[in-house]
């Protein structure tokens, strides 16, 4: 069969996600490891792999109870750094508006910056998203799975982790990777550059209000570039 005529399947999301399981395999080790240094309960950290999912929230809530912080504190950070999954969801609503419920629940729990980005870059379109639910579901799954064996390995190692191995560097690596896939014509760049520089420059805003403040500016840069251009 000509494959441009296949619909794609959940290897081709695997597939088309792999490359970016690179970046986050390191990234679960960095939790695991954090989660074990820090004063919280092992079960708690290990259990919100598969209650948050969400690694960089992961982190941030780990390390806000460790040093101290209460845990109204970490809720508050989390839902902050989990905001961007708001735009995403909106335009995965295209999508899945007429799927049943536990479908769009399922991709709800499984949204991802990897397994979106992965998923539109895919199907750019809703008028030709014939094959987008296996794909989702396999790019998704392989993320799942990959978060939750690393996480894991990495509360099991602990310290046995040398830190000569700098896992840290895979952090912004792998949000660099998926720049690359979302960034595809000039005021996607004008909201990427101008959302990035707003967030570094509001880095010391408390709760990381640094980057709900670049999500939203970018946001705002990107439509005025795109009425410029239009």
């Amino acid at each position: 069969m000509d494959e441009t005529l296949r619909a794609p399947t959940w290897t081709d999301g695997i597939r088309a996600v792999a490359p970016l399981i690179l970046g986050v395999a390191p990234f679960g080790l960095i939790f695991g490891v954090t989660a074990v240094a820090a004063d919280v309960p092992p079960i708690a950290a290990w259990a919100s792999s598969f209650v948050v999912f969400a690694g960089a929230s992961q982190i941030a809530i780990v390390e806000i109870l460790g040093s101290g912080g209460t845990a109204a504190v970490a809720f508050i950070t989390a839902v902050i750094i989990n905001a961007r999954l708001l735009m995403y969801s909106a335009d995965m609503g295209r999508y899945t508006a007429d799927l049943p419920l536990r479908t769009k629940v399922s991709i709800g729990y499984l949204l991802t910056d990897q397994a979106y980005l992965t998923a539109a870059h895919r199907f750019p379109d809703p008028a030709s998203r014939r094959g987008m639910v296996p794909f989702y579901f396999g790019a998704g799954l392989a993320l799942w799975t990959t978060w939750q064996i690393t996480t894991t390995t990495g509360m099991v190692l602990g310290a046995a982790v040398p830190s000569s191995w700098s896992l840290e560097f895979a952090i912004p690596l792998t949000f660099m990777a998926l720049l690359v896939l979302a960034v595809k014509d000039t005021p996607q760049l004008v909201a990427a550059l101008v959302g990035a520089g707003v967030a570094v420059a509001a880095i010391g805003l408390p709760y990381n209000l640094g980057l709900l403040l670049g999500a939203a500016l970018g946001v705002v840069g990107g439509l005025i570039a795109e009425r410029y251009r239009s």
